[in-house]
C-alpha cells in the first residue's frame, strides 16, 4: 500500500524527498501520526492503551488470549497501517517479555500473530517492534504549545517517555541535513563547488544539532529504569540468548522466526549520511548495518540505496583541491564521528554502568535496598538489535574518522 514514485520529477531531482515518503518538516518521522484506529479495531487499541498496567500486573497474556482475531482488510492507507503496526508490535513485545527473560513465550498466538504478519507484509516491515514504530510513528502533539507525547507506551513511566521523545528530537534535528542531501548530490552532478559547500555546511550543522539533542537523554531518562525495566521490551529474538530458538508466529509459519529488536542502527539518518560522505565500515559492522536496513520502511531504504548509487561528493572534493570545500566536508565527517563518540558515552552510562550497579544490587543481602525488577542479563554486552555493542560502536566511530580527507 506504499505510494509509487512520482514519475514527473525533473531529472536533476532524482532524490525529491516526497518520492521516498520523507517530509520537508519532519524528515523520516511520520508527519502527524494517527492516534486512533477505526472502531472495529478497538480490541487492539484497548489493550495497547493499558499495556504498562497489564504487564506489571501480569495480565497481558490472558487479555491477548481473549482478543478476537481481526483482519487488517478494513485498514485504509499508510497512516492506519503504521498505527496498527505500532499497536501490534507493542502488544507483541509485552506478551513475549511480560515475565522477563526467564519466562519468555515461544509461540505468539494466532489472533495476534496473523494480523501482525499481514500488516507487516502490507508495510514492508518485519513483524517486531522497530525504530520505525517505537519512534517514527509513536508521537503526538499533547497541546497547542507544541509539547509532545507518545501514543503507545510500555513499563518505564517518564523514563520511557523521555527515551522515545529525546530520540524523536534527534531525528527532528537531522531534518536540515536530510534536506541538504539532494542539494549536495545535485551540486556534485553539476560540478557546482559553491552549492556543494553550502549543502555540506548545512549537513554539518544538522549533525552537530543531533548531538546536542542527544544530550537531553540525561535529563529525562533514569539509567536504572532504562536498564532494568525498559531495555528488555526492545529486545528481539535473533542473536539473543534468552530467545535462542526464535519465536513461532502461530498461523504464519510452523518454524520459529528470528527478528532483531529495536536499535538506533535502524534509523535511516546515519545510513544516509554515511552513504553521502562515502564512509566505509569494516565488513562485520557493514553487514550488521545492511541487515538493519530491512527494518526501515521500504521508501526510506530505497532513499539510502539511491544515495549509494549516486555521484560521490567526496570525489568532487578530492578532485577540486578546494581547501574551503575540503574543510566543509571534513566538518561533516568530524561531526559524525563526534556524534558516534557521544553515543558511546550515553551507552556506557545506560548499559555498562547500569549493568554493574544492577549486579551489585542483586549481590546485596535481601532487604538492603528497595525492591526492583530483576535486571535482564542476556544482553549485558549486546545491543537490543543483537550487535556486540561496544566493539560495534567503537568500530563505526573509528571508520567514520578514517573518512576525513587529508590535505
Amino acid at each position: 500500500m506504499e505510494g509509487s514514485a512520482d514519475t514527473e520529477e525533473p531529472p536533476l531531482l532524482p532524490l525529491a524527498l516526497s518520492r521516498f515518503h520523507i517530509s520537508e518538516e519532519f524528515g523520516f518521522l511520520l508527519p502527524d501520526p494517527l492516534t486512533e484506529l477505526p472502531a472495529p479495531y478497538s480490541p487492539w487499541m484497548d489493550i495497547a492503551r493499558e499495556l504498562p498496567q497489564l504487564i506489571t500486573s501480569h495480565q497481558l497474556r490472558s487479555r491477548v488470549h481473549q482478543m478476537p482475531q481481526l483482519s487488517p482488510q478494513q485498514l485504509r492507507g499508510r497512516e492506519e497501517l503504521h498505527l496498527a503496526h505500532l499497536v501490534l508490535s507493542f502488544i507483541t513485545m509485552g506478551y513475549v517479555w511480560q515475565e522477563g527473560e526467564e519466562g519468555t513465550m515461544q509461540v505468539l498466538p494466532r489472533n495476534l500473530a496473523v494480523p501482525f504478519w499481514e500488516v507487516s507484509q502490507a508495510l514492508g516491515l518485519p513483524p517486531i517492534l522497530s525504530h520505525a514504530d517505537f519512534v517514527l510513528a509513536n508521537w503526538r502533539r499533547k497541546d497547542p504549545n507544541g509539547n509532545l507525547d507518545t501514543i503507545i507506551t510500555l513499563p518505564g513511566g517518564e523514563s520511557l517517555r523521555g527515551f522515545i521523545l529525546v530520540t524523536l528530537l534527534v531525528e527532528k534535528a537531522a531534518v536540515p541535513g536530510i534536506k541538504a542531501i539532494p542539494r549536495a548530490l545535485g551540486a556534485t552532478l553539476q560540478g557546482d563547488e559553491e552549492s556543494l559547500h553550502r549543502a555540506l555546511e548545512e549537513l554539518a550543522g544538522a549533525i552537530e544539532a543531533m548531538r546536542e539533542a542527544l544530550r537531553r537523554m540525561h535529563d529525562y531518562v533514569d539509567p536504572e529504569v532504562f536498564y532494568s525495566v525498559i531495555r528488555i521490551f526492545l529486545s528481539g529474538w535473533k542473536d539473543n540468548p534468552a530467545m535462542g530458538h526464535g519465536l513461532i508466529y502461530e498461523g504464519v509459519s510452523p518454524e520459529a522466526l528470528a527478528f532483531s529488536g529495536g536499535s538506533a542502527a535502524q534509523s535511516t539518518v546515519l545510513h544516509a549520511f554515511d552513504e553521502l560522505l562515502g564512509i566505509c565500515h569494516r565488513q562485520d559492522c557493514a553487514a550488521f548495518l545492511h541487515r538493519m536496513r530491512e527494518y526501515m520502511p521500504p521508501p526510506h531504504r530505497a532513499f539510502v540505496e539511491q544515495i549509494r548509487g549516486a555521484v560521490s561528493p567526496r570525489d568532487l572534493v578530492l578532485s577540486s583541491g578546494n581547501p574551503r570545500l575540503r574543510a566543509a566536508f571534513n566538518r561533516c565527517v568530524s561531526a559524525l564521528a563526534e556524534l558516534r563518540s557521544y553515543h558511546i558515552t550515553v551507552v556506557t552510562k545506560y548499559i555498562a554502568v547500569a549493568a554493574a550497579k544492577a549486579k551489585a544490587r542483586q549481590a546485596e543481602p535481601s532487604g538492603a535496598g528497595p525492591a526492583v525488577r530483576k535486571a535482564p542479563s542476556a544482553l549485558e554486552d549486546m545491543g537490543t538489535g543483537g550487535s556486540h555493542i561496544f566493539s560495534f560502536l567503537k568500530s563505526i566511530r573509528d571508520t567514520t574518522r578514517e573518512g576525513m580527507i587529508r590535505a
